[in-house]
């Protein structure tokens, strides 16, 4: 976290639930005097502790105070509803999350979720500031101008942060068919058919074009990843995971190296049959 802002980080995305509260504690010990100089987003929903369900309002205060301590402030950037099950709880969560923002210690509400039509539904509730989502080469549906979502988002000025822009590590090639890749228990690739033979069969062959074109490196790959969603007018932004300064370092290798027309066509092209919608 340190080489990421010496290197001109200025956003950290967090949750409650990651390791449960360890990555924001850790995250507020690190920033210290420098929180003031980045975005912090964090989330609630997945962690319901002895609360009826996870949006329950009073939950939803408790659940940003813990955050405020660990991440060691007096404010979050952006709150995000973690997901769109909100069961009863909906309004009366909606309502919470605006009281919030109006005391300041919110600054900007946000809204996670993994389908379109839910999405698109709390957008007419909630009128979110920010939306995140899955998105990468392999699935564009949040984030295509023809999208519901996208065309929403642009509307009412929605901000849109794409998470696994990578697609788990698939597009940098790590996993050939010839080797398919086996995940322990806990796992969520675990499972999952993208990792099968037959599906790494398919990407193959693509991916070696990818490569023949822009370079077989990491970087080339990240660029490729990370440049073609920032190619969509709907993305605001990416965020790539890390474990190391030398994952820190890739990562920020594609700045300032945007994809030209040709190439965010190209790239289409190759992809438009390995689609994971």
């Amino acid at each position: 976290m340190d080489r990421a802002l010496e290197l001109g980080i200025n956003f950290f995305d967090t949750a409650d639930v990651y390791g449960n509260g360890l990555s924001e504690q850790r995250l507020g010990r690190v920033l210290g005097s420098r929180r003031k100089d980045v975005v912090v987003a964090t989330k609630v929903g997945w962690f319901r502790g002895t609360a009826e369900h996870y949006f329950q309002p009073l939950h939803i205060r408790h659940q940003l105070e813990q955050s405020l301590a660990n991440l060691r402030t007096d404010y979050v950037d952006i709150y995000y509803f973690h997901h769109t099950e909100f069961g009863p709880w909906r309004d009366e969560a909606v309502e919470v999350m605006r009281r919030l923002k109006e005391e300041g210690k919110v600054r900007f509400i946000g809204q996670s979720g993994y389908e379109v039509d839910p999405l698109c539904e709390m957008i007419e509730v909630l009128d979110p500031d920010v939306i995140q989502s899955r998105a990468h080469i392999m699935d564009t549906r949040m984030i295509e101008s023809g999208s519901r979502l996208a065309k929403m988002m642009l509307e009412r000025d929605i901000g849109f942060v794409a998470f696994s822009p990578m697609a788990q590590g698939l597009l940098l090639n790590k996993f050939r068919p010839e080797k398919p890749p086996s995940f322990g228990a806990g796992d969520n690739r675990s499972g999952s058919n993208w990792f099968t033979a037959e599906f790494l069969a398919r990407l193959a062959p693509v991916m070696d074009r990818v490569e023949q074109r822009f370079g077989g490196g990491l970087e080339d790959l990240l660029r490729v990843s990370l440049q073609y969603l920032l190619g969509h007018p709907a993305v605001s932004c990416v965020i790539p995971g890390f474990r190391s300064v030398n994952q820190v370092e890739l990562d920020l290798a594609p700045a300032g190296k945007p994809l030209d027309k040709d190439d965010l066509a190209w790239i289409r092209g190759q992809f438009k049959d390995l689609k994971m919608d």
